[in-house]
């Protein structure tokens, strides 16, 4: 049983939330950093569609261990440059679930590639 939220005193955004207490759970999966390429190897044209193509990429390790997009309790954002922080998150908007997991946000010089722009770790408990 995950239970997500926003003390009250402290700011909250439909990107993310503040807390995730994990009470009750069965299984674990840590998922390595997905980055923005499709099946064939081949990196999106930019951010919004790296974005979605690492989400996709997530929530498909996440339906091979019968988990959704609500069983995530944390994940780790790299993007290589802040200015792409605004076209992420109208990207990332539409996929995230109904009560986003904890969120951390990081701006890195590069990725494993230089053509890729984002990566995205998660962990997820059911």
């Amino acid at each position: 049983m995950l239970r997500k939220f926003n003390p009250p005193g402290m700011g909250s955004s439909i990107m993310y939330h503040q807390g995730v207490e994990i009470t009750s759970f069965q299984r674990m999966l840590f998922i390595s950093g997905q980055v923005g390429v499709g099946s064939d190897g081949a990196p999106g044209k930019d951010i919004r569609q790296q974005t979605e193509l690492a989400i996709n990429n997530l929530y498909n390790i996440l339906a091979g261990a019968d988990m959704d997009a609500n069983d995530i309790v944390k994940t780790t954002i790299y993007l290589t440059d802040e200015n792409l922080l605004g076209a992420f998150m109208e990207a990332g908007a539409s996929s995230l679930p109904s009560a986003p997991p904890a969120t951390t946000l990081v701006i890195v010089k590069a990725l494993a590639s230089p053509d890729l722009l984002i990566e995205i770790e998660a962990v997820a408990a059911k």
